[in-house]
C-alpha cells in the first residue's frame, strides 16, 4: 500500500470549507486557465497558419516551377519557357503531387465606369483545378477549342471598387514595350472570387491562358511555368528538390515565393513561444506557493505524522502526491475549457476579426491532439519537479515544536 499517496488523496477530500480547500482550489484554477491558455494559444496560431497557408496555396499551388530568375518573390517573367510533356509528366509521376497545370501571368490595367486598377492576369489552362476552400461565386472559365474564352474572373475586392458584377463587360488595357498605345480586350466577369488577403484579392484576376499567349505573341507552347499542388504540404520540399534534380528549371516553394508572409507567421511562432512560457511560469509559481502555504498551515497535522515515525521521505511525498493530483485535476479543466471553446468555435465562429488586417473574419482554431497532450504532460512534470523545493520545508519541521501549542 502506498501510504503517502493514501493520505493525499483523503487530505484533498476532507478538507472541505477550510482555508487549505481554499488554497487548493485557488491552486486548480491557476493551472486550468493556464492551460487553457496554452493550449488555446496553439490552436489559434495552428488554425492562423494553415489557413493563410491555404489561401495562398489556392491559386499559386505548392511549388511552382519556373526559370531561373534572380528575384523569386516575382512570378512574372517576360520570357517564356516551352512546354514539355516529359516534365509535366515527371512531375505527375510523384506519389506525392496530386495535380500539375501550366500557366502565364501577365499585368494588366482594368477599366469600367471610369475607373482603373492595375492587376496581374493569371491565365489557366482547362485541367486547372479550383480548390474547394475558395469562395467562389459565379462560374469557372468555359474553354473552347476554337479560341480562347473571353471570360475573367475578378475578385470581389476588385469588383467593388470597379462597381462590376457577374456578367458585366470590362476593358483590359496589356502595355507594350516600346508602343505608345496599349492592346485592349473586352472580357465578361463569368464569376468572383474572395480570400480575404489583400495581396491576392486585390491583384489577381484568372483569364484564358490563350489569351494572354495571344497578348504576349507566343505559341500554344510557351508558358511561364508549372503549378504543382501537393497532397500533404510536408512534402513540398522533397517535391521541389526533385523537379530541381531532373529539369533545368527552378523549383520555388510558397516560402521562396511569398518570403514576407512566410516571416510574418514566423512571427507569429515567436509569440506562442513567449507566451507558453509566461504562462508555465504562472502555473508553476501559483503551485508552488499554494503548496508552500498548505505545508505552513499544516504544520501540525505534519509534525504529529513524523511523530507516529513518518519519515522525512515519505511527509514529503504527501505533498508532492498533493500537487500532483492538484496539477492532474488543473490539466483536466483547462482540457475541458480549452477543447471545448475550439470545438465551440469551429462550429459557430462566435470569435471575429477584422478581416482586413488578419485576412479572415473570424478567429480559426485548429485543434491537434499531440500538442495537447505535450503541453498537458509538460505542465505536469514541471509543475511536480518545481514542487519538490517547497517540500524541502517539510524536512524542518520539528514535531516537539508544532505539537506543543496543540
Amino acid at each position: 500500500m502506498n501510504l503517502p499517496l493514501l493520505l493525499a488523496r483523503r487530505y484533498l477530500v476532507k478538507q472541505n470549507g477550510t482555508f487549505s480547500s481554499f488554497i487548493i482550489k485557488l491552486a486548480i484554477v491557476a493551472t486550468a486557465l493556464s492551460v487553457a491558455v496554452m493550449i488555446l494559444s496553439v490552436c489559434v496560431i495552428g488554425g492562423f497558419k494553415s489557413v493563410i497557408r491555404e489561401k495562398i496555396f489556392s491559386f499559386w499551388g505548392h511549388v511552382l516551377v519556373v526559370p531561373f530568375n534572380d528575384n523569386p518573390s516575382s512570378i512574372i517573367s517576360s520570357k517564356p519557357i516551352e512546354y514539355n510533356d516529359s516534365v509535366m509528366n515527371l512531375i505527375r509521376q510523384d506519389p506525392q503531387v496530386a495535380s500539375v497545370s501550366r500557366f502565364v501571368v501577365r499585368p494588366a490595367i482594368v477599366q469600367s465606369n471610369g475607373q482603373m486598377e492595375g492587376l496581374r492576369l493569371k491565365g489557366i489552362a482547362p485541367d486547372y483545378r479550383f480548390p474547394s476552400s475558395l469562395q467562389l461565386r459565379g462560374g469557372a472559365i468555359r474553354f473552347t477549342d476554337s479560341n480562347y474564352a473571353q471570360q475573367v474572373i475578378l475578385s470581389r475586392t476588385t469588383a467593388n471598387k470597379l462597381s462590376l458584377n457577374i456578367g458585366d463587360d470590362v476593358l483590359f488595357y496589356f502595355l507594350e514595350s516600346g508602343s505608345t498605345s496599349p492592346r485592349i480586350r473586352k472580357l465578361k466577369v463569368i464569376g468572383l472570387y474572395h480570400t480575404g488577403m489583400e495581396d491576392v484579392d486585390q491583384y489577381l484576376a484568372i483569364c484564358d491562358i490563350r489569351l494572354l499567349q495571344h497578348i504576349n505573341n507566343w505559341t500554344a507552347q510557351e508558358i511561364n511555368g508549372y503549378q504543382v499542388e501537393a497532397k500533404n504540404e510536408a512534402f513540398t520540399m522533397a517535391i521541389a528538390d526533385s523537379v530541381f534534380n531532373h529539369t533545368d528549371l527552378t523549383a520555388q516553394t510558397i516560402e521562396d515565393s511569398f518570403p514576407a508572409i512566410v516571416d510574418w507567421l514566423n512571427v507569429q511562432n515567436l509569440s506562442v513561444s513567449i507566451l507558453l512560457i509566461i504562462m508555465g511560469i504562472v502555473a508553476t509559481i501559483s503551485m508552488g506557493a499554494a503548496l508552500l502555504i498548505l505545508i505552513v498551515e499544516r504544520a501540525s497535522i505534519t509534525g504529529l505524522l513524523k511523530a507516529l515515525g513518518l519519515n522525512n521521505g515519505d511527509t514529503q511525498k504527501i505533498f508532492l502526491y498533493i500537487a500532483l493530483l492538484t496539477g492532474l485535476l488543473g490539466v483536466l479543466l483547462g482540457n475541458i475549457m480549452a477543447i471545448g471553446i475550439c470545438l465551440a468555435q469551429q462550429k459557430f465562429g462566435f470569435l471575429q476579426m477584422n478581416e482586413a488586417t488578419y485576412f479572415m473574419n473570424k478567429v480559426p482554431m485548429q485543434l491537434n491532439l499531440w500538442y495537447v497532450l505535450l503541453i498537458d504532460v509538460a505542465t505536469i512534470v514541471i509543475t511536480v519537479l518545481c514542487m519538490w523545493l517547497p517540500t524541502i520545508y517539510v524536512r524542518k519541521i520539528q514535531p516537539a515544536k508544532v505539537l506543543q501549542f496543540k
